[in-house]
Parts: structure tokens; C-alpha cells; sequence
């Protein structure tokens, strides 16, 4: 299976999908648990029969679904093809898709001692420590329960930022969520880097990224 790009995954039209660090997701509003239920029952029933199986994660009023190629590491046409059949089981539910609180997070660590650093936080969170060119500094979770944590390589003079959030959102949310942020009082730091990545900083000045798949297949 061939590994697809934002823009070719984007070009699908997959509406209530969004393409989050290597995965589709997507949030199912279901009316009840039993609906929510009967729909993950179906939908284990479909991946089995495509032997290609999601992520679900099973709540009160909704059903949080995330679709990846986990062997070749990114969305493949695997995973169109399961996504769609995932929005005809809801839709005959009469369960809603919908991508625009849907977001995946990552916690960076702004650091000199990139090296040294990374095993301790995989010792203390009980996390795997993956580094390489493929991958980076990363401590990953292996359950994908807690956010990855990646060590981006920084100065040591002081005062200076060392934890900022990178939130992955799809692109048509990312003006909503900075129109929120500016009203709630923060500042837009930088759009230097758009559409790849927006900074903001809260009132006391802590940052976080808003993050697309946009401006990242080169």
C-alpha cells in the first residue's frame, strides 16, 4: 500500500474526517451508549472482514474513531476505504461524523541536553524512548493513551520558553481556534511558519502551536 499525502487524503472529500499526525479521525455523536454500542459492534464487524482495524474509544454520547496503516506508519487507501464504510454505518445509525473538536496533542520540550533529557521523561511516564531519522526525539506511549512527547533542540540562556503544547487540528478549524484564543486574551506570536504552524501565547505569555497537516509533504 502506497502512503498517501495530506493533499491526496484531503482530495477524498471525507467529510467529519480530519488527517491528524498520520491518522484519519473522527468523532461519531451518538444518541445513546447502546447506539454507541451497536455502532462499534458493526464497525469491528466491517475491519474484521477488511482485516484492517481501527482505534475506538467507546464514551456516554459519542465514539471517537482514529485510522492509521500502523504497518506502513501513515494513511493508505486502507483507511479511506474503511473510513467511508465507518460513515455509512453511522449515518444509518443516525449517528453525526463531525472533525471540528477533534485534535490530537504532542508536548515539546524546548531543550539544550537533548540527549540526556528524553530518558528520564520515558522512565517517569513509563513511555518508550524513539529517536531516529524517521522519527526524531520522541518518548511515544505505547497504549497511544498519553501524548508524545518530542525534544526540539533550543539554547540554554535564560529566561526562556521550555514546554509548549502543539495541537494538530484540521485546517478549516485552526481560524476558529485563533479567533477563541485572541478573544479569551491571548496574542498571535507568529504565522511565519502558516500554513504549517500558528503560535500563540496565553496572557503570561505561554505558547502553544496550532498545527496542520499543510506545507509538510516536501
Amino acid at each position: 500500500m502506497s502512503k498517501l499525502t495530506g493533499q491526496q487524503i484531503a482530495d477524498e472529500g471525507l467529510d467529519g474526517w480530519a488527517y491528524l499526525l498520520g491518522g484519519l479521525q473522527t468523532r461519531i455523536h451518538t444518541k445513546n451508549f447502546a447506539t454507541g454500542l451497536s455502532v462499534v459492534n458493526t464497525i469491528g464487524a466491517v475491519a474484521d472482514e477488511m482485516n484492517h482495524h481501527p482505534d475506538i474509544n467507546l464514551r456516554h454520547t459519542h465514539v471517537d474513531v482514529r485510522l492509521t496503516s500502523h504497518d506502513d506508519g501513515a494513511v493508505t487507501d486502507r483507511d479511506i476505504r474503511l473510513a467511508r464504510a465507518i460513515s455509512s454505518i453511522a449515518a444509518d445509525a443516525g449517528a453525526r461524523l463531525e472533525s471540528s473538536n477533534v485534535s490530537r496533542l504532542e508536548l515539546a520540550l524546548d531543550t539544550p541536553a537533548g540527549e540526556s533529557t528524553p530518558p528520564f521523561w520515558a522512565a517517569v511516564l513509563a513511555m518508550e524512548h524513539l529517536s531516529g531519522p524517521d522519527i526524531g526525539n520522541e518518548v511515544r506511549d505505547p497504549g497511544d493513551l498519553l501524548p508524545t512527547v518530542w525534544f526540539q533542540p533550543s539554547g540554554s540562556k535564560e529566561p526562556r520558553q521550555r514546554w509548549h503544547l502543539d495541537v494538530w487540528v484540521d485546517p478549516a478549524q485552526v481560524q476558529p481556534r485563533i479567533d477563541a484564543a485572541l478573544g479569551a486574551g491571548g496574542t498571535l506570536v507568529s504565522d511565519a511558519e502558516a500554513p504549517s504552524f500558528w503560535v500563540l501565547a496565553d496572557p503570561e505569555g505561554n505558547r502553544v502551536c496550532l498545527c496542520t497537516w499543510q506545507d509538510r509533504d516536501r
